[in-house]
């Protein structure tokens, strides 16, 4: 069973940048699909990026341009650079891996963006 720790939330400003981790137990290649959701306070979890064991990347609308996720094989992580970050960006974000037809999430990690 693959295991995931995210790390790299904080507070930021509006405008700001953050760079989220996502650390694997297995060899991110040999993952067909990881990625980042996300979930507002009173909101559903949604979508944020994922990226495919070939290397294409996917994004919600709502971010696109502004966030570019990334892996870094060696290192078996998975990372979501986020700029021109806004107030409705705040949330904690979950990193998931797609294993054996099943998501299996990280602990989460709280981004905060306020001035």
């Amino acid at each position: 069973q693959v295991q995931l720790v995210e790390s790299g939330g904080g507070l930021v400003q509006p405008g700001g940048s953050l760079r989220l981790s996502c650390a694997s137990s297995k060899s991110v290649p040999s993952i067909g699909a990881m990625g980042w959701y996300r979930q507002a306070p009173g909101k559903q979890r949604e979508f944020v990026a994922t990226i495919f064991s070939g290397g294409n990347t996917n994004y919600a609308d709502s971010v696109k341009g502004r966030f570019t996720i990334s892996r870094n094989n060696a290192k078996n992580t998975v990372y979501l650079q986020m700029s021109g970050l806004k107030p409705e960006d705040t949330a904690v974000y979950y990193c998931y891996a797609a294993v054996a037809a099943m998501y299996v999430w990280g602990q989460g990690t709280q981004v905060t963006v306020s001035s």
